[in-house]
């Protein structure tokens, strides 16, 4: 079982990728916060500084480190499935 505080993700309701991202981290049983950039324009600074100036999401918050639109490969390491 991964040891990371739950991650916090940063979307908007209209993104697919994020869609994507948060089916993902269900299917993996990981908890997370969500935050929508549109809804909280301190969260679009966030996203903004940690990718290039860009509102890139999905952008995961994880330990500290930033990952903007990870691919599922990505996730999969972020996010191992728990041995049972």
């Amino acid at each position: 079982m991964s040891t990371k505080s739950a991650p916090t993700v940063y979307s908007t309701t209209w993104c697919p990728d994020c869609h994507r991202a948060k089916a993902f981290l269900k299917s993996r049983g990981v908890e997370y916060t969500e935050v929508d950039i549109e809804k909280t324009p301190e969260a679009a600074d966030i996203v903004a500084r940690h990718n290039a100036g860009k509102h890139v999401v999905p952008t995961f918050e994880v330990d500290g480190s930033f990952y903007g639109n990870p691919s599922i490969g990505e996730l999969k390491e972020l996010f191992p499935a728990a041995s049972v």
